[in-house]
């Protein structure tokens, strides 16, 4: 199968997307700015590829090798290692995650149809 799948917390599947880089984004809870990542679904797992934050501020540190880019965002390659499952919390905080894979970008629910509960990502099989 290969690509994206998205899961219900507690194992049920709630969509299986193509392709196999996407991107992520949502809005800090406090400083109300997009932080957006890059990641690569391979070898079963997802690796993270790029952060990026538009600014900085309470819990949004960039990494040690960010630069600033002509458009203002803080960029870096994350020391994280390749991770089995990403959880992403439903939070009332942050607004909606933001999922952008083969070029057509949606907020979650337009990908899983829920809105409510908070929704595993993992590399599919």
């Amino acid at each position: 199968m290969g690509g994206l799948c998205l899961f219900a917390l507690g194992g049920a599947l709630l969509a299986s997307l193509p392709g196999t880089e996407f991107t992520l984004s949502w809005t800090h809870s406090i400083e109300k700015t997009e932080w957006r990542e890059s990641w690569t679904a391979e070898a079963g797992r997802l690796r993270l590829v790029e952060a990026r934050i538009r600014g900085a501020g309470a819990g949004m540190e960039p990494g040690p090798d960010a630069r600033l880019t002509a458009d203002g965002w803080m960029v870096w390659k994350p020391a994280l290692p390749p991770q089995d499952s990403v959880t992403l919390a439903a939070s009332g905080f942050t607004g909606e995650h933001r999922l952008c894979m083969a070029g057509e970008c949606r907020p979650l629910s337009g990908w899983t149809g829920v809105t409510d509960r908070a929704v595993e990502m993992r590399a599919c099989p």
